[in-house]
């Protein structure tokens, strides 16, 4: 008979890679400890919020617009999110964030420029920034004596704001004269305004012409005498005439 032959039995061959899976599975487990004890410890809680740069608004309003409370997650918020939440306001041009661990978030602000003030029903002086708020100026806070006031504007004014982007671009030097803006609008010009000068001139022109005329306006200032200046589709000036024409006259002159 044949004889028939005995099947290879195969041997046991140990796993590989089960010495490594678990020193893995212990280094998860460690890691994740760590987090757990990191994230439940003073050293990932905000410790610390410094604001600086802002004038008209205040830092408590700020810190309550960013979201930030000392004692919650350093990590639970990212700069671009805080300065997304602060740029909401309208006073705010510009913020930088910078966060240094552990707890400490420092924040700076850039406000619109001062533009103009005007004076509010309560008497407070307010200053319009180049954004079209305005805002009530700090007792602490000083005065540019060389921005104009704004009178007689409706609060929700649309052309007020208009007004605060024209002025923001056109150079200091050439708005210092301008004492007062009043709005004067007319069928023709729904934007035209009458401006009083500190040198004795009453100006009429409108917002969206004004940053094209003012230069004109500063030469007639600087080289005529106190007068009415027109500034729309062609530009006039008319001197003054005196009230009474013996104003005029020499003491001891004959009339």
């Amino acid at each position: 008979m044949p004889k028939s032959q005995i099947p290879v039995l195969k041997k046991n061959r140990p796993k590989r890679n089960t010495s490594r899976k678990i020193v893995f599975i212990l280094l998860l487990l460690f890691v994740a400890l760590l987090a757990v004890l990191f994230f439940r410890s003073s050293m990932s809680r905000i410790s610390e919020i410094e604001i600086t740069g802002n004038v008209y608004t205040s830092t408590s309003e700020l810190l309550e617009k960013s979201g930030l409370k000392v004692g919650e997650q350093f990590f639970g918020t990212s700069s671009s999110e805080i300065i997304e939440q602060l740029k909401t306001d309208k006073a705010i041009s510009n913020v930088t964030v910078d966060k240094q661990f552990p707890g400490t978030i420092h924040i700076k602000v850039e406000e619109y420029s001062t533009v103009a003030y005007e004076l509010a029903a309560d008497g407070a002086l307010k200053a319009i920034l180049a954004s079209g708020t305005s805002l009530i100026v700090p007792p602490n806070i000083g005065v540019a004596v060389e921005k104009p006031i704004l009178t007689q504007w409706k609060t929700d004014d649309p052309l007020k704001a208009k007004l605060s982007e024209v002025l923001a671009t056109i150079p200091n030097e050439l708005t210092t004269d301008i004492s007062e803006i009043i709005p004067n609008p007319t069928p023709s010009f729904p934007d035209q305004i009458r401006i009083y000068t500190k040198s004795q001139f009453e100006v009429i022109t409108t917002v969206s012409m004004l940053p094209d005329k003012v230069e004109y306006l500063n030469q007639v200032i600087e080289t005529e005498r106190p007068g009415k200046i027109t500034m729309l589709e062609a530009d006039t000036y008319v001197p003054f005439i005196a009230d009474n024409p013996e104003d005029d006259v020499e003491p001891g002159a004959s009339p």
